[in-house]
């Protein structure tokens, strides 16, 4: 069972690994990734299958768009390794 905390802590540390000129600290949890650093659609795909391969979840390409923001991701993520 994850908490919103430890997802929030994994999806923090794949951005800054993937940007790692991105400032993780001030990320608007409500504002699309790609709108608050450089990150374009091989960052945003490098960036799901990091999640899927660190969390050991499934997740659809179709779903990709639910991971657009910080609070989608750890809202979906939440419900995927709780189910």
């Amino acid at each position: 069972m994850l908490t919103e905390d430890q997802i929030k802590k994994v999806a923090l540390e794949l951005i800054g690994k993937i940007a790692p000129e991105a400032d993780i600290e001030n990320i608007d949890p409500a504002d699309r990734l790609r709108n608050q650093f450089d990150f374009d659609s091989v960052d945003f795909m490098n960036f799901a299958v990091a999640l899927q391969a660190h969390l050991k979840v499934e997740i659809p390409e179709e779903d990709y768009p639910q991971l657009a923001t910080l609070k989608g991701c750890i809202a979906y993520l939440k419900s995927k390794c709780n189910p």
